[in-house]
């Protein structure tokens, strides 16, 4: 069965994260969260990792939420970050060994990062880090945490906005997999291949050729995305006969879960 092909009418959210990566509930408080509000289906989609789609679909068993495996992938396209989610995965024991790769590499970009800090007399250590991340994915939010702990700045975003974000002074981009390698490590686990969050790339023809490389789908409903976003990724998807998703990008309360109508 292909899950979001078959999904029933009702109300989803096929973009979340869990404390596996860079979220910070539980698998197991998201599926509580999630069932609380009235959701039918979901997705865990934690960055570069499925390690918390067991636990989420464990602790579904006991609601009617229905918990689809899923991860969100890292990956590049000529000089852009872009990220692939994959769901409907049906070998995530390949997936995870497949993705042990990336997280040596987010590994070594938190320690990069960590050195960059030092020279801005910020120091930080890898322990620090670990307080926020424990035994999960290292992501930027867990070095920020660990950075504004130490009182050099007041909030996480604050971190980002300076230092952290896209393109700031101690950011490092992760090499990952390329969008192709992406995309065919999501079909080797037997899953589906969407875009996230399209309208990060304002040239829709972008779009139109990363489609090319064989993606599945597109996540149409983002909350970042306007009204009329919607309506072009609608028409794009159909047009390349694609799948379309959306989801809340939950990561924690201040973004809450969504509720998407189908």
């Amino acid at each position: 069965m292909n899950i979001i092909n078959d999904l029933e009418p009702g109300t989803f959210d096929l973009h979340i994260h869990t404390c596996a990566s860079d979220g910070v509930f539980t698998p197991a408080e998201v599926v509580e969260k999630a069932s609380a509000i009235g959701l039918q289906t979901i997705a865990i989609t934690d960055h570069d990792t499925v390690a918390g789609v067991a636990e989420a679909m464990a602790a579904s068993q006991s609601t009617s939420l229905t918990v689809i495996p899923g991860v969100e992938i890292r990956t590049r396209w000529r000089k852009y970050n872009v990220d692939v989610l994959g769901y409907n995965l049906r070998d995530l024991h390949q997936m995870q060994q497949q993705l042990r790769i990336l997280h040596e590499e987010r590994n070594e970009r938190a320690r990069r990062i960590i050195d960059k800090f030092r020279q801005f007399n910020m120091p930080i250590t890898m322990e620090d880090v670990r307080q926020y991340s424990g035994n999960s994915v290292i992501t930027r939010p867990h070095i920020a945490k660990a950075i504004v702990a130490k009182g050099y700045l007041y909030s996480v975003r604050d971190v980002f906005r300076h230092y952290l974000g896209d393109g700031r002074p101690a950011c490092v981009d992760l090499t990952g997999l390329s969008l192709e390698e992406g995309i065919q490590m999501i079909h080797d686990a037997g899953g589906v291949a969407v875009l996230a969050h399209p309208y990060c790339f304002k040239n829709p023809t972008h779009i139109e050729e990363m489609i090319a490389l064989g993606l599945d789908g597109l996540e149409v409903w983002h909350r970042e995305h306007r009204l009329r976003d919607v309506n072009k990724l609608i028409r794009l998807a159909e047009k390349h006969h694609l799948f379309v998703t959306g989801g809340s990008d939950f990561h924690h309360d201040a973004h809450p879960l969504g509720r998407f109508l189908i």
